[in-house]
């Protein structure tokens, strides 16, 4: 599958996101932001291909709202709360040019995005794949 492929490259480079602490520099900064961003992207345009595979029809409308509450309901993510905040971070990334922005993306994504991102590809591979 194309889609789960780039989301596991995704988030292999995603650990990069470890090897910076504060300060960061803008190039940093913005460098950290965009592993996020891409992850997050990869991972919903990765449910919504293996939903489809299974024959969810929900997610067929493109959103990743609702790639994700379809997930939900299918068991594929456990935390709604915390994909909808992740969902709600990679909206902010365009407004990461403002530093406090940015810095709560990064430290959300060293906090809790990152764990959830391993979360969702270790049920994919158990349980969907």
């Amino acid at each position: 599958m194309k889609k789960y492929d780039n989301f596991c490259n995704a988030f292999h480079n995603l650990k990069d996101i470890y090897d910076y602490n504060e300060p960061y520099t803008n190039v940093e900064m913005s460098g950290l932001v965009a592993l996020y961003e891409i992850c997050f992207e990869q991972a919903w345009k990765a449910m919504k291909e293996i939903l489809e595979q299974q024959g969810f029809a929900e997610e067929r409308t493109g959103s990743p709202k609702i790639v994700l509450k379809t997930a939900y309901a299918a068991g594929m993510i456990g935390d709604e709360e915390l994909w909808m905040a992740a969902l709600n971070a990679r909206n902010n990334v365009a407004h990461s040019y403002n530093k406090e922005i940015a810095l709560d993306i990064i430290n959300q994504t060293k906090d809790k995005f990152y764990n959830m991102f391993e979360t969702l590809k270790r049920e994919i591979d158990d349980k969907w794949i």
